[in-house]
């Protein structure tokens, strides 16, 4: 487990007090990214997740994640709920370091990649980006934009059987091509080593992600082009350079075949 910062009993009290948790009964350090700490908080009103963030957030950072949180909470897309100080503060310092608080989310990371799995994350994504599209200003695009996750793979989603019963970590909510995060999911959660979509989790994908919002005809005939980019982003990013141009253009083909009804 990466902790970078311990908390003191004092710096525990601070935190429930602040955030009205009621009377602490144990504090554990749980692994999490290699920027925060990260604590379970078990208390009187239930079981918590404190954060305690090392570097690269900002209190206006974090009051957005909260905002899009409470938006999408609010709209039934599964995600953990917000705790705020008595003054509604996002944060509070302690020893140094911003501290935010949320509520404990059932469930765990995907294991198994399932069909059923696939088809909850494509209408949970959609349920997120047709919430969130009311606030999101346009681009100039012909494709529909708004605001996206931002990091949608797999340590950022957790199940509960074969249905997503949360999505964590919104500091990277921006605003973006919608499809293009469609795309970005086809690539993390149905795609081989070879750059193929396997056909069954892609179509499952793509089917509970039209289930809430159907795609316009524009964006199904982008979408083999993104889902290519995203193949080519994805290599450059673990150093399988070497392999992009080929696994690229499969990638392409297989998401062509997907949007035709054929097989990967």
């Amino acid at each position: 487990m990466a902790v970078f910062t311990d908390l003191s009993e004092n710096d525990c009290a601070e935190i429930a007090d602040a955030f009205r948790l009621g009377a602490l009964t144990s504090v554990i350090g749980i692994a999490d990214g290699d920027a925060e700490t990260t604590f379970l908080f078990r208390a009187e009103r239930g079981e918590f997740i404190v954060t305690l963030f090392e570097t690269g957030a900002g209190p206006d950072d974090l009051e957005q994640a909260f905002r899009t949180m409470e938006t999408l909470a609010a709209a039934g897309v599964p995600c953990p709920s917000t705790c705020r100080t008595e003054t509604g503060a996002a944060t509070i310092d302690v020893s140094g370091k911003l501290a935010a608080v949320v509520g404990f989310l059932p469930g765990s990371c995907a294991g198994e990649v399932t069909a059923e799995k696939c088809r909850s994350l494509g209408a949970t994504t959609a349920l997120l980006h047709h919430t969130l599209a009311r606030r999101a200003k346009g681009r100039g695009s012909l494709l529909p934009t708004g605001a996206v996750h931002g990091a949608l793979g797999r340590d950022n989603v957790f199940f509960v059987g074969e249905a997503v019963s949360g999505i964590i970590n919104f500091r990277l909510r921006h605003d973006d091509v919608l499809v293009a995060e469609l795309a970005d999911l086809l690539v993390g959660w149905t795609a081989r080593e070879d750059g193929m979509l396997v056909a069954e989790l892609s179509r499952a994908l793509l089917t509970g992600y039209e289930e809430v919002r159907p795609l316009l005809a524009l964006e199904r005939r982008s979408l083999p082009a993104f889902v290519m980019a995203a193949t080519a982003a994805s290599l450059a990013q673990v150093d399988r350079s070497a392999e992009v141009e080929v696994n690229a253009v499969r990638a392409h083909l297989s998401a062509r075949a997907l949007l035709e009804g054929g097989a990967s």
